[in-house]
């Protein structure tokens, strides 16, 4: 099973509360190219065999693997940050997939914050056809203040790596601009996470088109940038209200997105 060009992914993220085989059933049944899987506590996306099964039952390829880096998911395979990592790239190598997603650390997570970049360096060196592409996050804020959750910080530019997954929604919450960022990350970028938000500074991930975020530019200028990953979809469709509404917005996020990847514009000078 092959990508196109700049193939547009399913993030299985983006089903829940529903599993992860479901978001291989609504990834076919909507049309996308492939799914991002996201590791989590749910036993089936943590095993590569069960997740063959699922892309060669829906004919729905793997593009990218999320490495279990939330809060939620610390447990996941081990408490070790490195064995989660070294686990991830193995799942990512046994299913074909080229990039593995990974957070910066938490700013208690000590000794791995001061070895991330070494040891991200050296995972590369023993996975590669994996790309770990560190993704931009955004900071927590509380009473007005900003607490610095992650080290070195929530911009993974500031500290500079071999490649970066841009999350639109992040940069939402970090009132951030996504062109500006993506010029930043410059030819390191190598994965997008497509959802919006509206700036409030808190984390939406909405349906592409919903927020203020400049989503259709980012998606139009992937092209010219050079770009040669995936964009995956990652919305928030928790509180949907039915499985018809839930693939409505995945529906609506696949055409927004396929919509504007056809329209090429020349990426914007650096300053």
């Amino acid at each position: 099973m092959s990508l196109p060009r700049i193939p547009v992914l399913l993030s299985s993220s983006s089903v829940f509360p529903e599993p992860t085989a479901a978001a291989f059933e609504m990834a076919a049944a909507r049309g996308y190219d492939g799914v991002e899987v996201m590791v989590w506590t749910d036993a089936v996306s943590q095993d590569a065999g069960a997740l063959h099964g699922l892309s060669a039952h829906y004919r729905m390829p793997i593009g990218s693997i999320h490495a279990p880096c939330l809060l939620v998911t610390q447990r996941v395979w081990s408490p070790d940050p490195w064995i989660r990592l070294g686990r991830a790239a193995e799942l990512a190598e046994a299913l074909g997939a080229s990039t593995v997603v990974v957070h910066p650390p938490f700013t208690w997570q000590r000794d791995y914050s001061r070895g991330f970049a070494d040891g991200l360096r050296r995972l590369g060196t023993a996975h590669p056809s994996v790309r770990f592409a560190v993704e931009n996050m955004y900071p927590v804020r509380m009473a007005g203040r900003e607490l610095g959750i992650y080290s070195p910080g929530w911009d993974p530019t500031v500290a500079g790596f071999d490649a970066y997954t841009l999350d639109l929604s992040h940069c939402s919450a970090a009132r951030q601009d996504g062109m500006a960022m993506a010029a930043v990350m410059g030819a390191a970028l190598a994965h997008v996470h497509l959802g919006d938000g509206t700036g409030e500074g808190r984390d939406e991930h909405l349906v592409p088109g919903r927020g203020s975020q400049p989503c259709a530019g980012l998606l139009a200028s992937l092209a010219a940038r050079g770009f040669t990953g995936a964009v995956a979809v990652e919305v928030a469709t928790r509180r949907a209200r039915s499985r018809r509404e839930r693939e409505a917005d995945l529906a609506e996020a696949l055409a927004f997105a396929r919509s504007h990847l056809s329209t090429s514009s020349p990426a914007p000078a650096r300053s």
